[in-house]
């Protein structure tokens, strides 16, 4: 490196830090950049990047920025050494793409750093896949080169391999996959990197069975840098990967706990609405970086968060409070100490009391075998989900008992829409429903004084991914935001309504069951049926239950108080009318009509 020849700016004594130190370089840059200074955490990160082992892993919680951090630590190191030959790589071509993209646009738009532009003309490689840096020797291997961890990486070289968010949900969801994923990578330590170079990792845990557990027994040493700051349980769950200064911090003043730990950039309310977003497990995982999870967080669906009621079929009150104060008398199938609770206030005013705004029925249909038919109403009213009817039936669900029993609690349930599972049916179960859904609508419609012309609209949908990661995903933030009723009588009536020959099994097929004891492990319940049909009955008023259920009630209580007031100036001018056949009130209906 004596040899070097560097730009005049990096040789004189104002800029000699940022030569040396790359936490001085990144405050230069993102200054040039117009962005705030780099956080607390950032900085503890830049010094990691800069000062850690061979091999070495960020392990940093969403929007920490670890990937545009260690992006001008790849600048800074070309800077310091411009013969340094970096390998970017993420879970697709275009995530590694977008990491070079963003070093390339820094070399091209900061004029100190132009030093670094490629030269062309010279027969050096400027796309963004892979590009060199102008003061680089003539190589093989480009100064930098983007790669997507399952693209072409054999023969390829490299002084650092930085691999930034190999790990994500569509390549992680099953043991084969993550085993595929462990394997590549092995190679990224192995054959790509020069001896000596350096192996830079940076992620966010998916799942508990995320590959970057696997990585220390290899050598590499990670340092965890979680959304808040961990109690003493939590600590020990971390297993010495926690950030030193984190720890030092809660050690010196215990107040910390709990609290942001990088404030600046993610307060309390904004860690507070991401893990309703995310669900306690999802944000244990993604933001705390737990990958252990207690029961608490490995079992994420609890029976206390559900609102237990009596649940009409047409209408529902807009205003509901969830609380756990009092208790019901029914049987748990939860773990321990999980109940079954009834609201602690609902609203009885007929201004609160609303027609539903939507009502559907999904239906996951099975064939033989011991899968159930399974089925869920569900309606929706200020952004709260009411389950309304939810089981199965056994035996074939083909069957007309079966197709004819499902009819009836669509016609019943007086439902909008039926939507049924149709990925291994292929439309076959709603090519035999909807003959059977539009007579019996016909004839049930004209037995009853009820005349309809035929079933409710009748689509099919498709469900893709690991299913238990999906009924969680789904579930979970709903509950979580206590915006999940169910109707008191399936509660009660649990265990009556699971198939008669099953005997000790019975439990397995008790949707409450389902619901408490499902994990994110593939394979976690021996029957899912039920769960599985709620959770996308449910996931169909995804969009809806982001409304705030407390501001839709004010919004209808306002509109009735509106319908009052109108109702009233028209029947007191209906009023004066009839009296002006005798007395002719004329200056009192002017003074009316002044204070409307």
């Amino acid at each position: 490196m004596e040899n070097i020849k560097y730009p005049t700016w990096v040789q004189t004594n104002s800029h000699k830090r940022m030569h040396d130190d790359f936490k001085v370089f990144l405050w230069w840059l993102w200054k040039q950049l117009g962005l705030p200074e780099p956080t607390v955490a950032q900085y503890e990160m830049a010094d990691w990047l800069q000062h850690g082992p061979k091999r070495r892993i960020v392990m940093a919680f969403r929007g920490m920025g670890k990937s545009w951090t260690t992006a001008a630590f790849t600048l800074w190191c070309l800077l310091r050494n411009p013969q340094e030959k970096m390998m970017i790589v993420s879970a697709s071509e275009y995530k590694a793409m977008e990491f070079s993209t963003f070093t390339k646009q820094l070399i091209e738009t900061i004029p100190l750093l132009s030093y670094l532009k490629a030269r062309p003309k010279d027969g050096q490689r400027d796309s963004v896949l892979a590009f060199d840096v102008g003061p680089s020797k003539p190589a093989q291997a480009p100064s930098v080169r983007a790669v997507g961890v399952t693209g072409q990486m054999t023969g390829g070289r490299a002084t650092k391999v930085i691999f930034d968010d190999i790990e994500v949900p569509n390549n992680s969801e099953t043991e084969g996959k993550r085993e595929k994923l462990d394997n590549r990578a092995r190679e990224m330590g192995g054959a790509i990197l020069v001896p000596g170079g350096d192996s830079i990792g940076l992620g966010t845990p998916q799942s508990t069975q995320t590959i970057y557990n696997g990585f220390e027994e290899r050598g590499y040493t990670i340092r965890v840098w979680p959304a808040r700051y961990p109690d003493e349980k939590q600590v020990d769950k971390y297993q010495g990967r926690l950030a030193p200064s984190i720890l030092r911090r809660i050690t010196d003043d215990s107040s910390l706990v709990g609290r942001p730990m990088d404030p600046d950039r993610f307060d309390e309310q904004d860690l507070a609405e991401r893990e309703a977003e995310y669900g306690r497990s999802g944000f244990a995982l993604q933001f705390m970086l737990d990958t252990t999870l207690s029961d608490e967080n490995r079992y994420p669906l609890k029976l206390r968060d559900l609102i237990c009621m009596d649940v009409d079929s047409e209408r529902a009150p807009a205003r509901i409070m969830w609380a756990t104060s009092e208790q019901l008398d029914i049987d748990n199938v939860g773990l321990t100490g999980d109940r079954f609770y009834a609201p602690m206030s609902v609203s009885t005013e007929d201004k609160d009391i609303l027609p539903y705004e939507a009502s559907v029925l999904f239906v996951d249909p099975s064939g033989r075998g011991k899968d159930e038919t399974a089925f869920c109403v569900a309606k929706q009213l200020h952004g709260r989900i009411f389950i309304r009817r939810w089981g199965g039936f056994s035996g074939n669900g083909y069957d007309d008992s079966v197709l004819t029993a499902l009819a009836r609690i669509a016609y019943d349930e007086k439902v909008n829409e039926v939507w049924t599972e149709d990925n291994f049916g292929d439309g076959m179960f709603n090519a035999l429903f909807s003959p059977v859904l539009n007579t019996r609508f016909k004839e049930w419609g004209e037995l009853e004084g009820r005349p309809v012309s035929g079933g409710p609209a009748l689509d099919g949908y498709r469900v893709q991914g690991q299913k238990e990661q999906r009924i969680i995903d789904k579930l979970e933030p709903v509950m979580n935001n206590h915006r999940l009723v169910m109707d008191k009588t399936i509660v009660e009536q649990q265990f009556s309504s699971v198939p008669e020959d099953v005997g000790e099994r019975a439990r397995y097929y008790n949707g409450f069951f389902q619901l408490a004891f499902l994990t994110r492990d593939r394979g976690a319940l021996k029957q899912d049926d039920r769960i599985d049909v709620l959770a996308e009955a449910v996931g169909y008023f995804t969009t809806m239950v982001a409304r705030d259920t407390e501001k839709a009630a004010d919004k209808t209580s306002a509109k009735a108080r509106d319908k009052s007031l109108q109702d009233f100036i028209k029947n007191a001018k209906m009023g004066h009318r009839a009296s002006a056949l005798h007395q002719a009130p004329s200056r009192t209906r002017t003074s009316f009509t002044r204070r409307r």
